[in-house]
């Protein structure tokens, strides 16, 4: 079990297994967030929030809400809007450092092709 957490700890991701890849996308948002994104199916992933410890933002064609804690500002992950879309993205910058320095960084280029340059 992986635990990610915002920098205050009000809000928590546990996830199944460590992520082989995570995602470096280079969008308009995900750029100015800073994320790292590790993907899993939605039922791998349990949120645990402090009282109204969560915020989110849409934009765009509302296809994905972006998700923040309230307080510290960190961004925890973003959710499908459309609930047969079974795929998350947790901000692997939340995980353990040490986890970080063994898994593959892919780059997306999601502010033009959106494919993988590497």
């Amino acid at each position: 079990m992986i635990l990610a957490t915002c920098h205050c700890g009000r809000v928590s991701l546990e996830v199944q297994s460590e992520p082989t890849e995570v995602t470096d996308c280079n969008c308009s948002i995900c750029r100015r967030y800073g994320v790292l994104w590790a993907y899993y199916p939605t039922q791998h992933v349990l949120i645990r929030t402090e009282g109204a410890a969560q915020d989110t933002y849409q934009w765009g064609e509302k296809k994905i809400a972006f998700h923040r804690c309230t307080h510290c500002g960190c961004v925890s992950h973003w959710a499908a809007l459309d609930p047969a879309r079974d795929r998350m993205g947790v901000n692997a910058r939340l995980m353990p450092l040490e986890l970080l320095s063994k898994v593959r960084v892919r780059h997306l280029d999601g502010a033009g092709t959106e494919q993988y340059s590497d």
